[in-house]
């Protein structure tokens, strides 16, 4: 069993994460004062006539909820990350390029309005950011744990957080019994390190732990440690498995950003605001960099337009995934498929065709052609209308996820006599407890 000692909301918040969606945080979900009263009246507004359930709180409708709104919100956030929500600069973001994807790749991360600002830049990489890596000692795995029978424990200190590993030893666990074990619970602890089992020409085993992270911060000297010195249960684990062998130490990326020299913890690097690049090898000799650019408006438009319906696909093939345990999913699903029914022609004429499984297939040539051709802004109305009738969609469900679970109606309110009751939406917020505490 691990134990941290970081505060137990964010215990939570972390469960949820990464037990109901995997997300991301992203700088479109930061909002104005304006914004959130706009969001709270539509909840009031609502739940106003809405009726009154029983909740299905199953376990499995929890996740569906839970999840579905979270797939909604990212859809938002891909539609928004393309320009902005409104009808001027949706879709106008400009794409960034790079001119040798083997050294770096990048993606422009400025507003519409500082494409004009946005010059290019040269980078030269040296070396890149690497991960931490201890390998324990290589034991015989079939053979019997020489430890005493006990219940152990090891710490392990990562960014500046102490976990504490607990396990029990029996006396018929062998060395690699043993060794998957921890596999298994430094892995599912989640705290940055990832642990597995590996076997050598001898049939030794041995436990090979690796950082996510890369790269040194703050003047340290390691990335995590890992010890039973002061651990609360027996000791002895860490010395016998060699949990604390560091065979290859962290180090940070260096390069050149236009002739300068630069170093960095991470390969993913924010340039000026304008760029997020990722350093994705060293240059093969010296002087050989990658050109960073923004792409002409017609090779933005089409890389926009294919992100737009990539983010479309996975969010009704998310939909479709639930609709064998819950039947109310295929609401989500036709109610999306509508949307591009509805506009399927004019999408077509503009290089998206729409398959009979209600996904899209963007046509890379007839979107440049017809952005080449005449009123580009006028060729591509139908996908904007689209696109507003998307959002709109995601933030309805956003709002009221639960509106698709299998609920059961009790009873009808009395129309245009009855109070706001703007808490109903919020019952899949508490679900994010459920099974923790």
């Amino acid at each position: 069993m691990a134990y941290n000692i970081i505060d137990n909301h964010s215990n939570i918040y972390n469960y949820y994460v990464t037990t109901y969606a995997s997300k991301s945080s992203t700088p479109y979900d930061t909002h104005k004062k304006s914004e959130l009263r706009s969001v709270c009246n539509s909840i009031v507004k609502m739940n106003k006539e809405a009726p009154i359930y029983i909740l299905d709180t199953s376990r499995e409708s929890c996740k569906f909820a839970v999840g579905m709104k979270e797939n909604a919100r990212e859809l938002r956030n891909t539609i928004a990350s393309l320009g902005d929500l409104n009808e001027d600069e949706m879709l106008n973001k400009k794409a960034a390029y790079s001119s040798n994807e083997n050294i770096a790749s990048a993606t422009f991360i400025g507003a519409a309005s500082d494409n004009a600002s946005a010059s290019s830049v040269e980078i030269e990489v040296r070396s890149l950011a690497t991960s931490q890596v201890n390998m324990g000692n290589y034991l015989p795995g079939g053979e019997t744990v020489n430890l005493a029978p006990a219940t152990y424990s090891f710490d392990v200190g990562i960014d500046d957080l102490n976990y504490e590993f607990q396990f029990t030893i029996k006396p018929e666990d062998t060395n690699r019994d043993v060794q998957d074990r921890l596999s298994r619970l430094i892995n599912n602890a989640n705290i940055g390190i990832s642990a597995k089992v590996v076997s050598n020409d001898e049939n030794h085993s041995a436990l090979r732990l690796e950082s996510n992270a890369t790269g040194l911060r703050n003047h340290k000297e390691t990335i995590f440690d890992v010890s039973d010195h002061r651990t609360s249960k027996t000791s002895g684990t860490v010395e016998y498995l060699g949990l604390d062998n560091i065979v290859e130490a962290a180090s940070n990326a260096s390069f050149l950003l236009n002739g300068e020299e630069h170093m960095s913890p991470s390969n993913t690097l924010n340039i000026g605001r304008m760029y997020n690049v990722t350093l994705n090898g060293v240059s093969s000799e010296e002087g050989e960099t990658a050109s960073i650019g923004l792409k002409t408006d017609v090779e933005s438009l089409t890389e926009n337009i294919n992100t737009l319906v990539k983010g479309y696909n996975s969010f009704l093939q998310a939909a479709a995934e639930y609709s064998d345990r819950h039947p109310k999913s295929n609401r989500i699903v036709q109610e999306v498929g509508s949307i591009s029914r509805y506009y399927a022609r004019g999408l077509t004429s503009a290089g998206l065709n729409l398959n009979l499984d209600g996904t899209l297939e963007a046509d890379n040539e007839v979107i440049q052609k017809t952005a080449m051709d005449g009123d580009a802004r006028k060729a591509f109305s139908s996908i904007m209308d689209f696109t507003h009738s998307l959002v709109r969609k995601s933030n309805q469900i956003s709002l009221d996820p639960m509106n698709y679970v299998n609920n059961i109606v009790v009873a009808y309110k009395n129309p245009g006599k009855n109070f706001a009751t703007p808490y109903i939406t919020s019952a899949y917020s508490g679900m994010m407890f459920n099974s923790y505490c």
